[in-house]
């Protein structure tokens, strides 16, 4: 099977490591892929929002599966454009369809499906443009601290947890006048949850879904959880206070009455769900959903996924998902985010990367990295994930520390807490 993955991240280097890897995979294309991802198939530099050269290219290589990596794409519609075309249409697409990706492109339209369909969240209020007065009158009758969330999609920066009142007013205003774009146009506030974060991904069919390992992120920048949000500095998979009850809670209040919603809707889902959830005393919530897998829980996700991927892939296309068993490693895995120097603030791009080919007790999935004069360099904020196994995940965190060592760049930088509170 000739195969194509959109997307250059972390998550895109995972898949590809794990789709080249089976008996089903023929040709693995990547667009655009990264420094990386070279090493499992073929990077290409097409313009997906080139559809007559992307359309040409699927025709010509013989592309009989898509596996749609990041947000925006689903989000902007390409699986809508790929079905939508007869000469593709006999093309496996991984990722929902334009409303099905609104759950994760839309804050409000996510909120306003929980509602619903009775899918426990945190209690919320919209805002637009022209409701500054309300929204400060919201501040004033409620106490810190206050979670703003831009509507759309922002890069992962339109998330803010306020603990003072007046810094949140201030926050509010410049959300709404622009400071996030077309994206913070409308304003969503939500109750501040207090509790532990966990993230639960499904594949589905829109009808029949499987749940696939729990992992845990850690997004904040420094050591202890402190410091600024990031796209996500690590992740840990199994989680060990995910238990069996919590489990059953998750799948009987969230992942069974967001698929009966998806289907009363009427969308068109054949993907992956992301479900950021918290543990409120020992009860789910919703914080968020993503339309696709997560970053860098993907990284800890898939090396521990035993089943041939493709075949899950074409067992979800085929209406077959309801006969898949997912197979797990018992082994903990646990991932490590070199980032550079400066993020997830302004960061300098060209940093000569070596010794990768050095680690050899755990797995670089590439992620910010170009090749520049034959050599991998730096490309982004979040550059490099180290991925290890370990009986438990104090052995797997060792393993990462020890091949972050073997690894160089100018500027390197990383934590070294992953998992620290699991």
């Amino acid at each position: 099977m000739n195969i194509c993955i959109i997307g250059s991240g972390g998550r895109e280097s995972a898949l590809a490591w794990k789709i080249s890897a089976s008996q089903q995979c023929d040709v693995l294309f990547i667009l655009p892929g990264n420094a990386g991802t070279a090493d499992y198939g073929i990077n290409m530099e097409i313009d997906i929002q080139d559809h007559d050269a992307f359309r040409q290219f699927l025709i010509e290589e013989g592309i009989e599966m898509v596996v749609i990596g990041p947000e925006q794409p689903l989000v902007d519609g390409l699986v809508d454009r790929i079905k939508a075309d007869e000469e593709l249409s006999g093309i496996m697409v991984i990722g929902p369809s334009a409303e099905g990706a609104k759950l994760e492109g839309s804050k409000a339209f996510a909120k306003e499906f929980m509602e619903e369909f009775g899918i426990p969240t945190a209690a919320y209020g919209r805002y637009e443009e022209d409701d500054i007065e309300q929204v400060m009158a919201y501040f004033e009758k409620h106490e810190p601290p206050f979670v703003l969330k831009a509507d759309g999609l922002a890069a992962g920066k339109g998330v803010l947890i306020i603990h003072n009142r007046e810094d949140a007013k201030s926050e509010a205003r410049e959300m709404l006048a622009g400071k996030f774009g077309v994206a913070g146009k409308t304003l969503v506030i939500e109750e501040f949850l207090d509790g532990t974060e966990f993230s639960v991904f499904v594949i589905t069919d829109g009808k029949n879904y499987r749940i696939l390992p729990v992992a845990k992120d850690y997004k904040r920048r420094y050591e202890g959880d402190q410091g600024l949000n990031t796209g996500g500095m690590g992740a840990v998979s199994p989680v060990p206070f995910v238990d069996e009850i919590l489990m059953e809670k998750v799948e009987a209040s969230i992942i069974q009455p967001t698929i009966r919603g998806i289907g009363q809707r009427k969308m068109d889902y054949t993907g992956f769900i992301f479900f950021g959830l918290i543990s409120v005393e020992g009860e789910p919530f919703v914080i968020e959903y993503n339309c696709r897998l997560g970053d860098p829980e993907t990284e800890v996700v898939i090396p521990r996924l035993e089943n041939d991927f493709v075949d899950l892939l074409s067992a979800l296309c085929n209406d077959e998902l309801d006969t898949v068993e997912i197979k797990e490693s018992n082994e903990t895995t646990v991932t490590v985010m070199l980032v550079s120097d400066g993020y997830p603030g302004p960061i300098e791009k060209g940093k000569r990367i070596t010794g990768i080919e050095k680690v050899k007790e755990s797995i670089v999935f590439q992620a910010g990295t170009k090749i520049q004069d034959d050599s991998p360099v730096t490309d982004g904020g979040r550059v490099l994930a180290v991925s290890s196994f370990g009986q438990t995940k104090e052995e797997a965190l060792g393993k990462s520390l020890r091949s972050i060592e073997k690894i160089h760049f100018e500027g390197k930088k990383f934590r070294t807490d992953i998992g620290w509170d699991v």
